[in-house]
């Protein structure tokens, strides 16, 4: 198999920079790309933009040695990697402008045996059409999904699949889906991610790659709508959904995961509409997931009214606004959407507690939220939300909680504080 020597990562985000710091750690000499200057300036001071254990370490290390470089322009590679953000647009389709911005960017650069992977999210088929505008863009080069194994320039699909706060260990032991547009693509792609992955690289068609990633986030999206549900119906039948989810995970072909105030990041509230978008008549059980889901942050909205009509002139303390524990991506997060829901409504003082980051998002600060830290907050506070179960928030006395009027959307102080069975 073929030993790459250098790369050029196209967009130094949550994955492209840990993915680019991990090949120049294992020595390929590594360009990365973005279009953002303050990216591109913090990266070459060995600096990180983005909360991640030990990234910050590896990145300082790799940029000392000369074995990472950030540029705002593409330059030749042998082999180049395109982990660029794919939003939703309107009506919840799916926007890969970006991925047809970054081929764009690298096409002027690109010479017989070449090799692209595209990393990014993206509908099934993105692949091929990339490989198509790259050979209009190039005719002097042929390309896989017309020439097959005879190409000059491999193109393939390989979906990140980490957790963030565990992506550099996750991109290092997970399994990789890598399919490309021809056997060869795939194999050469893969030779590639071998050079950084101990678990296994298995091949397949880039088709059943792109959709692979849709159906890992969507079927956690369906299994976490499956506890959002439960938690109604628990609410209703006056019962603890924590104690019941923990009960029924005891036997050993159940796993139910952990309701919460919605589903947020770029991932699992995002992904299952690529493939809603595309089979539209084929997926109830997704459309039903989403919608659940996506309900949620209007449930503890009514949560909070309910406890505001209890109490006079209230100051509510939002504990939490990353999209899960521990990090500080807000995107797409739902307790962000909480406390908008909240603001707009101006059912009090408002005060926001997030441990990750520095400043409030600008959309909260516009609605006049507060920004505190956690003890400060509940101090002031008559009602105590928990969005997010940070790990900061698990040492908070639950004495100080005692005579406030609390909604816990993640069950740290109504359930696995106390673990107290209830009974009739």
């Amino acid at each position: 198999m073929r030993k790459w020597t250098n790369l050029s990562v196209v967009g130094l985000g949550y994955i492209g920079l840990p993915t680019a710091a991990l090949f120049a750690q294992r020595g390929l000499s590594v360009t990365g790309v973005d279009v953002n200057k303050a990216v591109v300036d913090s990266v070459n001071k060995g600096r990180i933009h983005i909360v991640e254990p030990d990234l910050d370490g590896l990145v300082q290390k790799v940029v000392a040695t000369g074995a990472l470089k950030a540029v705002s322009t593409p330059e030749p590679s042998e082999a180049f990697i395109i982990a660029v953000p794919t939003p939703l647009g309107e009506h919840n389709k799916p926007d890969v402008s970006f991925v047809f911005d970054a081929a764009k960017s690298i096409a002027p650069f690109l010479k017989k045996d070449d090799l692209v992977i595209i990393e990014s999210t993206c509908p099934v088929g993105t692949t091929k059409q990339v490989s198509g505008y790259l050979a209009d863009l190039r005719p002097d080069l042929t390309f896989p999904h017309d020439h097959g194994e005879d190409s000059d320039v491999l193109v393939a699909y390989s979906p990140e699949r980490v957790l963030p706060g565990r992506i550099l260990i996750e991109l290092i032991h997970n399994d990789r889906s890598v399919g490309g547009l021809s056997r060869r693509s795939s194999e050469m792609a893969g030779s590639l991610y071998t050079q950084i992955v101990e678990g296994n690289v298995l091949l397949t068609s880039a088709e059943a790659a792109e959709l692979v990633k849709l159906t890992e986030n969507s079927f956690r999206d369906v299994n976490i709508a499956f506890a959002n549900e439960l938690a109604l119906v628990c609410e209703e039948l006056k019962l603890n959904c924590w104690e019941i989810i923990e009960l029924a995970n005891k036997h050993p072909r159940v796993s139910i995961l952990q309701p919460g105030p919605g589903v947020g990041g770029h991932c699992i509230a995002v992904d299952p509409y690529f493939i809603i978008d595309a089979v539209p008549k084929a997926t109830p059980l997704m459309q039903a997931a989403r919608a659940v889901n996506e309900d949620r942050p209007l449930k503890v909205l009514e949560y909070v009214r309910n406890l505001v009509g209890q109490t006079q002139n209230p100051t509510i303390a939002c504990l939490g606004l990353s999209f899960k524990p521990n990090i500080d991506d807000l995107r797409s997060s739902p307790a962000v959407k909480v406390v908008e829901l909240l603001a707009k409504e101006k059912l009090g003082t408002l005060i926001a507690s997030e441990p990750n980051v520095s400043e409030l998002p600008q959309s909260l600060r516009d609605l006049g939220v507060d920004f505190a830290d956690a003890l400060t907050a509940i101090d002031r506070a008559s009602i105590v939300v928990l969005l997010v179960d940070h790990r900061q928030f698990d040492f908070i006395d639950p004495s100080a909680l005692r005579d406030k009027r609390l909604v816990d959307t993640r069950g740290l102080w109504t359930w696995r504080k106390s673990r107290k069975p209830q009974f009739a």
